[in-house]
C-alpha cells in the first residue's frame, strides 16, 4: 500500500470527549463526516460515547454489550472477511458493506496502540468520486451503474461502488478484497478506483482514548499492518441525530 497523505486541513484535530460532544460530533459529521476524538480511558467510556450518539448494532462480531474488540486473535489469518482480528494491512472499505443497509456510523477507539505499524487510513468518498468525475469519467460511469458489484460472501448483496440518492447526494460501498466480485463492466476501471482511492488517504496513527467516528455512507477507512499487542474497540449503527446520507458532489455531472 502506498504511503499516505497527512491531513492539510483539521479534519483529522482530535475533540476531547466531554458534554458537548454529541452536539459537536452532529455538526462534523454533516459538515465533513467524520470527527477525531481523545478522551476515553477505557471500555465503558468507548460504550458511554457510543450509547449517547447511536443505536449501537449488534452484528456476528460483536461482543454482548454491542462493541467489537479488535485485536490479532492469531486464529483468523487467510479468512475472508476476518482480516481486522490479524496484525495484516486492511484495504479501503465500507464496513459491512455486504448486507443490504450498512450502518450509519462507525466508531474505532485505540485500548492499546501497535508496537510499530497499525495507522489507520481514511479516504474522503468525496474526493475520489471528485477525482473519477473530472478526470476518469468512464469509470466513474462505470462504478454508478446499479448492480455492478457482488459485496460479502454467498449471502451478500449486489450494489454499486457509487449510488445516486435524491437531493443530488451520493453514498460510497466499497471493499478491495475477495469478497468484492465485480461485472466486466466495472473490472477496467478497477485501477483507476484503486489509484483515486489511496491519493486521497489520509493517515492518522492513534494514541491510548484516542478514536474517530464517521459516516460509513461517505468514508471508506483501512489499517496498515502492524506489530505487537494492538487493542481497538470498535462500535457500529445509527445517528441518533438527522444525518443527511453519503455526500453532496463536489461538482455536478450528468450521464450523456
Amino acid at each position: 500500500m502506498s504511503q499516505a497523505l497527512q491531513a492539510s486541513d483539521d479534519v483529522l484535530t482530535p475533540h476531547h470527549v466531554g458534554a458537548e460532544m454529541p452536539r459537536v460530533i452532529a455538526q462534523r459529521l454533516r459538515d465533513v463526516g467524520l470527527v477525531v476524538l481523545e478522551g476515553m480511558a477505557s471500555r465503558g467510556e468507548v460504550l458511554a460515547l457510543a450509547s449517547r450518539v447511536m443505536d449501537i448494532t449488534a452484528h456476528r462480531d460483536s461482543d454482548p454489550d454491542g462493541l467489537t474488540t479488535i485485536r490479532d486473535t492469531g486464529r483468523h489469518l487467510d479468512r475472508p472477511g476476518f482480516a481486522g482480528f490479524t496484525d495484516k494491512e486492511l484495504a479501503p472499505h465500507t464496513e459491512r458493506s455486504g448486507i443490504a443497509t450498512p450502518p450509519r456510523l462507525m466508531l474505532l477507539v485505540c485500548g492499546r496502540p501497535a508496537g510499530q505499524g497499525g495507522e489507520c487510513l481514511l479516504t474522503d468518498a468525496r474526493a475520489v468520486h471528485a477525482e473519477l468525475v473530472e478526470n476518469r469519467r468512464e469509470a466513474a460511469l462505470a462504478l454508478s451503474e446499479p448492480r455492478t458489484t457482488f459485496f460479502g460472501a454467498g449471502d451478500g448483496h449486489a450494489a454499486q461502488v457509487f449510488t445516486a440518492h435524491p437531493a443530488g447526494r451520493v453514498s460510497v460501498r466499497l471493499r478491495l478484497d475477495g469478497l468484492a466480485r465485480w461485472s466486466p463492466m466495472v473490472q477496467p476501471h478497477l485501477r483507476d478506483l484503486w489509484e483515486a482511492t489511496l491519493q486521497h488517504q489520509l493517515s492518522l496513527r492513534l494514541a491510548a482514548g484516542q478514536g474517530y467516528l464517521l459516516d460509513n455512507t461517505r468514508w471508506l477507512h483501512a489499517r496498515q499492518a502492524f506489530t505487537g499487542d494492538r487493542l481497538c474497540w470498535r462500535a457500529l449503527g445509527e445517528p441518533k441525530f438527522e444525518l443527511p446520507v453519503g455526500f453532496a458532489p463536489t461538482r455536478m455531472w450528468c450521464r450523456d
